[in-house]
């Protein structure tokens, strides 16, 4: 049977089912040598190439599901290269053979927390998508006099440049003066929503976090830049809230939790290793250095110390 092309080139990994859709449109994608155009359907004989390279295409059955969760830290990116250098979420992700890890979803460079990763690029492209409106949560420090009126605003909606937006939920957490924690939801990801949202009356958004995905929370046990690999169970239930069928294998093998805990330890100990220099104290270089402690010979250190001599009195002058 015949498929959308951008859904064949999604499911081998090469990206999301959006990402195809621009490429096929800029004339990268081509079918048995001829330019495709969107809207082609193949045929799973058919030769598929993008920008020049053969895709290795897999049927919907042979395909296994695997999803990440990654505690995203400020300071990266989420594309896969920089023009500035600067660092990418997929610098940290294990390495794969015959697919690739696809964004479900993006943070922008100043927003931390929970970010997740799939191989399968329709079940991204699906958790994406507003029409399923799957539920994203974040924790968000506001600098600014926050008013009942503002949050009444933020909830029945207020109009940016791309729209009208709303929050489904704001949560005032306890706390005063003007640096307040707030805990909003939405059911879709559009650039920078939540900032902009924020902005639009006047506060400034100093700290994101997103804290939940759907129903999956940003493990505790996952310092920044560390990841975990979701269970079957949690891999079904995404696939289950977008109208997938069921994904019936794993892909968690011995060799990935070993590799999974040892970045883990790694970023472990790189934090702990920059906690320490921040709390110990410079050294003064114009200290004069201790003068080192003097070491014996070893020779006289071996040699047994000398008996000591009694000495008779002297029988000078007897007769």
């Amino acid at each position: 049977m015949s498929e959308k092309l951008q859904k064949v080139l999604a499911r081998a990994g090469v990206g999301s089912r959006r990402e195809m859709e621009a490429m096929i449109s800029a004339g990268r994608v081509s079918v048995d040598g001829k330019v495709a155009y969107l809207g082609d359907r193949v045929e799973p004989q058919q030769v598929i190439r993008v920008d020049g390279h053969v895709v290795k295409t897999i049927s919907e059955e042979a395909q296994i599901c695997r999803v990440l969760a990654y505690h995203k830290p400020e300071g990266e990116i989420c594309s896969r290269h920089d023009p500035e250098g600067r660092p990418t979420v997929f610098d940290r992700l294990p390495k794969l053979q015959g697919s690739r890890w696809i964004a479900i979803g993006r943070l922008d460079i100043n927003t931390s927390g929970l970010l997740l990763f799939t191989t399968d690029g329709e079940l991204a492209n699906r958790l994406m998508h507003p029409k399923f409106e799957v539920e994203r949560e974040y924790a968000v420090r506001v600098f600014g006099e926050v008013t009942d009126a503002i949050i009444q605003k933020l909830r029945t909606g207020v109009m940016l440049e791309d729209g009208q937006a709303n929050f489904k939920k704001i949560k005032v957490l306890p706390g005063e003066g003007l640096n307040r924690w707030f805990h909003v939801m939405l059911t879709e990801g559009r650039n920078r929503e939540v900032r902009r949202m924020w902005e639009s009356q006047g506060t400034v958004v100093n700290r994101l976090i997103r804290v939940r995905y759907g129903d999956l929370h940003l493990p505790k046990h996952i310092p920044a830049g560390g990841y975990a690999e979701c269970s079957l169970d949690e891999v079904n239930y995404l696939r289950e809230l977008v109208k997938l069928p069921a994904e019936t294998q794993s892909l968690i093998k011995a060799e990935d939790r070993s590799e999974r805990r040892r970045r883990i330890a790694g970023v472990r100990r790189a934090v702990r290793k920059h906690q320490i220099a921040e709390k110990t104290p410079a050294r003064n270089t114009e200290t004069k250095a201790k003068p080192k402690p003097k070491v014996k010979d070893d020779k006289a250190a071996k040699r047994p110390a000398a008996k000591p001599v009694n000495k008779k009195p002297s029988r000078a002058g007897r007769g």
